[in-house]
């Protein structure tokens, strides 16, 4: 996934549509699957574009998504305080706050799961901003 540069105006879910497109394989199609559970999970989350790749946020940030050569990455940020009852975290486990998803070509990913998960860092964030 390209990282930096300028955005040319386009809005965050175009840019993001381009990610996905410039993939052009399994990582494509995986982050869009993945992007598709989001997005319905809540649907006052809204996309951005930080640090060079997709961004899902409400009351702050509650996931990035990366494509890398073996693995799709969802890194929550504040993962580490989610209770993850089916055990989606499977990377930076070692970490005080964060926690991530990593999945790997042909991977399953439970969407069930996956969107507690979201609603869980959602429902965080909002805790958070109130205090």
């Amino acid at each position: 996934m390209k990282k930096g540069g300028p955005t040319d105006g386009r809005s965050p879910e175009q840019l993001i549509d381009g990610c996905i497109g410039a993939l052009g394989d399994w990582r494509g199609e995986t982050l869009a699957a993945l992007r598709q559970l989001i997005r319905e999970a809540d649907p006052e989350i809204f996309e951005e574009w930080k640090w060079g790749g997709p961004v899902w946020s409400k009351d702050g940030v509650i996931c990035t998504g990366e494509a890398y050569k073996k693995v799709v990455k969802l890194t929550f940020l504040k993962g580490a305080s989610l209770d993850d009852l089916k055990g989606l975290f499977n990377s930076s486990l070692e970490g005080a706050t964060r926690r991530a998803i990593d999945v790997p070509e042909g991977g399953a990913i439970d969407g069930d799961a996956l969107q507690v998960l979201v609603r869980a860092a959602a429902t965080a964030n909002a805790a958070a901003r109130k205090r």
